[in-house]
């Protein structure tokens, strides 16, 4: 964990502070934005089965870290991307898409999405310095929401999905695809 400030390590072509934070508060809006879309999706379809509370509950995190990054953004003067009409789409389509597939799989894109999420909430509290540290302390925590979200869909059945390797691989990658485009557009 970075314990400086922000950005003091930076190399030539990596960005300055400003632009990290920006970044960073932008492609985590996004991320929470594009989650909340996923679960509503996979509501719409499964929303009276045995794993919606789960789904629900889930949701909820979602929405209160949305509520929080929403804040974060506006009290920084941070502009979202310009992907989140795409994002509101393309969420609730693989929500949607992997609930029809089943609860199994509507768990697998759970799996998938809060690894590579938990992942990069980690590589963000690490590059964050003391500077910044109410910003790491809620990457961090919700880092942490964010894997026991894949922890409980796990339990829930996820790797019993059809395909599950490449299922799960496929969504990993979207998502590392959708992290890389809403830092920058």
């Amino acid at each position: 964990m970075n314990t400086g400030n922000t950005a003091a390590d930076r190399l030539p072509g990596d960005p300055d502070k400003q632009t990290l934070i920006e970044q960073i508060i932008r492609v985590d809006q996004a991320g929470e934005y594009g989650a909340k879309r996923i679960y509503e999706g996979q509501l719409a379809v499964l929303g009276q089965t045995d794993v919606a509370p789960t789904l629900r509950e889930m949701l909820k995190t979602e929405e209160a870290h949305l509520a929080d990054f929403n804040r974060i953004m506006a009290e920084r003067g941070v502009r979202p991307t310009v992907l989140q009409p795409f994002w509101h789409v393309a969420g609730f389509a693989l929500g949607a898409a992997t609930a029809l597939m089943g609860k199994e799989a509507a768990m697998a894109c759970t799996v998938a999405v809060e690894d590579v999420i938990g992942e990069h909430y980690a590589e963000q509290a690490a590059a964050l310095g003391d500077d910044e540290a109410a910003l790491r302390e809620t990457v961090t925590a919700y880092g942490k929401d964010e894997l026991a979200h894949r922890e409980e869909a796990l339990a829930a059945g996820a790797e019993l999905a059809a395909g599950y390797p490449v299922l799960t691989e496929g969504i990993k990658a979207a998502t590392r695809m959708a992290i890389w485009l809403s830092k920058r557009i």
